[in-house]
Order: structure tokens, then C-alpha cells, then sequence
């Protein structure tokens, strides 16, 4: 189930920023792509505290899935390149991309031996959400953000990084149920 929800997400970012939704201006907000990156994750949040389906689903997924998915955030290496080409911002680039490098580096580590699980998912929801600020900081700023909004990389903030979060979040869920139980 979660495949196809990602699958079908996946398309509809794909297909809005082939639309060029995610595209702005010079100093203009990336209002319609902050939109795409915090609108799923804060219903999926919501979720998770009222919605017992929705408990009942998450509580279904594997743990060690869910960590190894953050694995995928080793290609915020490309931010980090992209700086040193002069296309990112290096206030951005630099902890958004070093950031992502390190969670996914400690994803196997953490899937097998569980040590370390609430700060290292805390440090990847805070990685995730300052990048996304840092992103809208330095939307007014130059080098800009602009490339942020253009496929392939506006795919990113308006599925990668909003997926990833609600990975966390549903990793904080199944975690949070096998220390209740013990």
C-alpha cells in the first residue's frame, strides 16, 4: 500500500513540475512548492493522532523498511554539487546536503542494531525541515533557488522531502508501539 500511495505522489509531483507549478521568479516565495512539501506530511501527522485507521495501518509496516527508505537521501550529494557549480546557495546547499548524506549513511546501521533510533530520526526530521526553510530563506538570495523549481530537481522538495518525513513520522509510530509492548 504505501508503494502505490508513493507511486501515485511520485506522479503528481512529476506531473505539476512538468506543468511548471513549482516554478517563480526573481524574490518571488516558492509558495505552491512549500505547499506540496508540508501539506501531506502534516495530514499524515494528523493522522497519527486521531485517525485509529490510520494507527492501525502504520502500526502494519516494517521498521526496518521504513528506516532503510531513508537511505534515498544520499542524493542530497546533488546539493552540495550544485553549490559547487554556483547553482545553489551554499547556506542551503551545504547543510542540506551534507545533512541528507549523513542520516542515509546511518540508515543500515540503524535498521539492523535500532541504536541511536530516536535521536537519529530526530536529527533527520530537523535536517529535513531546516533545509526546507534554508530553501525559502534563500529563495530571495543569489545564487537563487530558481533550479529548486524545474524538473528534476523540484521533485525533491515536492515529493523526496515530504515522503521522507512522513517515513519518520510513521517510523516514530511503529517504534513508539514495540516500546509499549515490551
Amino acid at each position: 500500500m504505501l508503494g502505490v500511495i508513493a507511486a501515485v505522489w511520485f506522479a503528481a509531483a512529476y506531473a505539476a513540475g512538468a506543468a511548471g507549478w513549482f516554478t517563480t521568479g526573481p524574490g518571488e516565495p516558492p509558495i505552491v512548492i512549500g505547499v506540496a512539501a508540508g501539506v501531506s506530511p502534516l495530514l499524515v501527522g494528523a493522522g497519527l493522532l486521531f485517525s485509529q485507521r490510520v494507527k492501525d495501518w502504520a502500526d502494519g509496516l516494517d521498521l526496518g523498511l521504513l528506516i532503510n527508505l531513508q537511505g534515498w537521501r544520499i542524493g542530497g550529494f546533488v546539493f552540495v554539487a550544485f553549490w559547487a557549480q554556483g547553482l545553489l546557495p551554499a547556506g542551503f546547499a551545504l547543510p542540506a546536503g551534507i545533512g541528507d548524506v549523513v542520516i542515509a549513511a546511518l540508515a543500515p546501521f540503524v535498521a539492523v542494531r535500532r541504536k541511536g533510533f530516536v535521536v537519529w530520526t530526530a536529527f533527520g526530521i530537523l535536517d529535513l525541515v531546516t533545509a526546507v526553510s534554508l530553501g525559502v530563506w534563500h529563495s530571495f538570495t543569489e545564487p537563487s533557488m530558481e533550479v529548486m523549481g524545474r524538473l528534476p530537481l523540484s521533485l525533491i522538495p515536492a515529493f523526496g522531502v515530504p515522503f521522507l518525513l512522513v517515513v519518520h513520522l510513521l517510523s516514530l509510530r511503529v517504534w513508539s508501539r514495540g516500546i509499549s509492548s515490551l
